[in-house]
């Protein structure tokens, strides 16, 4: 029965991710993504109280609620099909049950930063209001997954810009617009917030910029797990050969000298942009 009480989950969060296995999971899971999306539910509104018993447990302070609240969870997740933490809760109790406290706070402890992270990552996912192109979620889970593949063959690939002069922003736009799903930055600092909301399939970095410039904001990108092969090519005004050399050092894939041709700059980005294998 769908579970109409649901919250909508973005999927592509996590292919993009690779937090759960979900090709795998659809595999094995019979029912539909709407029921899949319900133990979502549970485990986003469960899983404060499990860090809490995880805490608890830590500071050797741990009594049968929190060690039901750690079984539920990982029996949730047994549900889910995610062998992520599962052995290790069932450390954490069975070393309670043996009456070792010293072994079962060290584990709790442990897995607590590591279970938290995964927690926000499945909050990420979670939205507030249903896509209008989302597939139906009385679809099986595989089914589900299937069109969402077929939405992302489909659209257009994202371009991000980064460059303190609106005029090249606009310019970029302008040649880009038809082709790609153009956005613009003009403020580098903004780069890593605008990246937790944000995928872009190519980044087009100016080179010198007053607060981070080109070079600084690629460990920035790389540290986005889905960005780490993402291509990034430099808008430079200074074509020189240790200018080219150090940006291809840091990462870059290309270049391209300021004022831009337009033909050069949609060939260098046709050359270098990939689309996502992220599901």
């Amino acid at each position: 029965m769908e579970n109409i009480n649901a919250d909508y989950f973005d999927l592509t969060v996590f292919l993009k991710q690779g937090v759960l296995n979900l090709r795998e999971i659809a595999d094995e899971y019979e029912q539909t993504a709407g029921e899949y999306f319900g133990l979502l539910s549970d485990f986003y509104n469960t899983a404060p109280d499990v860090s809490i018993a995880l805490a608890s447990f830590s500071g050797r302070d741990g009594n049968m609620g929190a060690y039901r609240c750690i079984d539920n969870m990982a029996t949730l997740l047994k549900e889910l099909k995610c062998v992520l933490f599962v052995a290790e809760f069932y450390s954490v109790l069975g070393s309670y049950d043996q009456g070792n406290w010293k072994l079962a706070a060290y584990l709790a402890k442990r897995i607590t930063r590591p279970f938290d992270e995964f927690r926000q990552k499945i909050a990420s996912a979670r939205k507030k209001k249903t896509p209008d192109n989302a597939p139906d979620t009385a679809l099986p889970l595989k089914e589900y997954i299937k069109r969402l593949d077929e939405i992302e063959a489909g659209r257009k690939m994202i371009i991000l810009a980064v460059d303190d002069s609106p005029s090249i922003l606009t310019s970029i736009s302008y040649v880009l617009g038809k082709e790609y799903k153009v956005f613009t930055l003009p403020k580098s600092t903004e780069l890593e917030k605008v990246l937790q909301k944000l995928t872009p399939d190519l980044f087009l970095l100016d080179y010198e910029m007053p607060e981070l410039n080109g070079f600084e904001l690629v460990p920035i990108i790389r540290g986005f797990r889905e960005h780490r092969d993402t291509p990034v090519i430099y808008l430079t005004s200074v074509g020189t050969i240790d200018t080219v050399t150090s940006a291809l050092a840091i990462g870059a894939c290309d270049f391209i000298v300021k004022p831009f041709n337009p033909d050069t700059l949609l060939e260098k980005i046709g050359r270098h942009i990939v689309r996502k294998k992220s599901f």
